[in-house]
């Protein structure tokens, strides 16, 4: 039997996009919180956390766009033309946040408000459009002759709306349990006084979104509820509630490092229902892996350089973070 290389390639950017969310997720989350944070210290070590890696978080999302457009030319090509807007929005959200976090450092304090505004403005439009995209791709796409044949504006939808918020409430959760874990004193207290509510909030979204979604796709509703699927995937859902549970038991005592591990889990569960959901179609509601596949020959070109090119991204990942392990403290850097 040969080597199944649509399935090796539909992993990797499995692996990247999910590598995306959780990495760059806290990153984002902290231009969220700011808001709910008005002390101008506090907020320079919020940034302080993720100063030194929060551009090589976004190392994964260009690994997930080039990797779709090399392996599944048909989705790219459809995903892009659907969510053409939202992915702009995104991306301007994104360079307004990277100008904002690199001239906050360099401003004076008169001018220095206005770089924080543009830093939180970036990160919730980022982040809402991001949460728009997930929607519109599990609502599905108008595809006729392998093009997408749908409307500029049919990622303008209820759900595509709620998915932006629901993002927004999860990258928040990710960087209040990071700052948890990354700072100390009145900040980590306060930290821990937000995760509460937003631990219940996002609790709530993913009731809505496992209501809505197969009620709205009975391709999906029959996926979870017919048997003996119910069973295999009930783990997943039991395991989000104990999740939530956990992270409000942790926030309240003295540790630091589980809250976060438990947030990811909870992420990592909601990527794994999405999965569950859709797979395997790369283009919902009907497009597969294996029909949306660039040719054999450009697959194996391809994977040999995404096989040379991902472990130096990840010894880079890792040494990183370890480098830069610890508490920053107010007005400090990592000791």
């Amino acid at each position: 039997m040969g080597i199944d290389l649509p399935l090796i390639w539909a992993g990797i950017i499995g692996f990247g996009l999910m590598m995306y969310v959780i990495m760059d997720g806290f990153d984002l989350g902290i231009g969220i919180l700011f808001p709910f944070v008005q002390d101008p210290g506090d907020r320079d070590t919020m940034v302080n956390t993720v100063a030194p890696v929060w551009d090589g978080n976004e190392t994964w999302l260009v690994l997930g766009g080039a990797g779709l457009l090399a392996a599944f030319p048909i989705a790219y090509s459809v995903i892009l033309s659907a969510a053409y807007l939202p992915i702009i929005a995104m991306l301007m959200g994104l360079i307004c946040r990277g100008v904002a976090f690199e001239f906050r450092f360099k401003a004076d304090e008169a001018h220095k408000p206005i770089w924080d505004r543009a830093f939180t403005g970036g990160s919730y439009v980022a982040t809402f459009s991001q949460g728009v995209i997930l929607g519109s791709f599990i609502n599905g796409f108008s595809v006729t002759n392998g093009a997408y044949s749908g409307s500029p504006l049919d990622w303008l939808t209820p759900f595509g709306i709620f998915s932006g918020f629901g993002l927004i409430i999860a990258y928040a959760l990710l960087g209040t349990t990071w700052l948890i874990l990354k700072t100390e004193s009145d900040l980590q207290t306060r930290m821990r006084s937000l995760a509460r509510p937003i631990a219940f909030a996002l609790l709530a979204t993913i009731a809505v979104v496992s209501l809505w979604t197969p009620l709205a796709h009975p391709e999906i509703s029959s996926r979870w509820f017919s048997f003996p699927n119910i069973v295999f995937f009930s783990p997943v859902p039991i395991l989000v509630v104990l999740s939530t549970f956990a992270i409000l038991w942790a926030v309240g005592r003295d540790t630091h490092a589980l809250p976060f591990v438990l947030a990811l889990i909870l992420i990592f569960l909601g990527y794994t229902g999405l999965a569950i959901s859709l797979w395997p179609n790369i283009v919902p509601p009907s497009i597969s892996i294996w029909e949306a596949a660039s040719p054999p020959q450009s697959l194996g070109f391809t994977l040999v350089g995404a096989l040379f090119i991902i472990p130096f991204i990840l010894i880079y990942t890792a040494w990183a973070y370890h480098v830069f392990r610890g508490k920053v403290k107010a007005g400090e850097g990592y000791h």
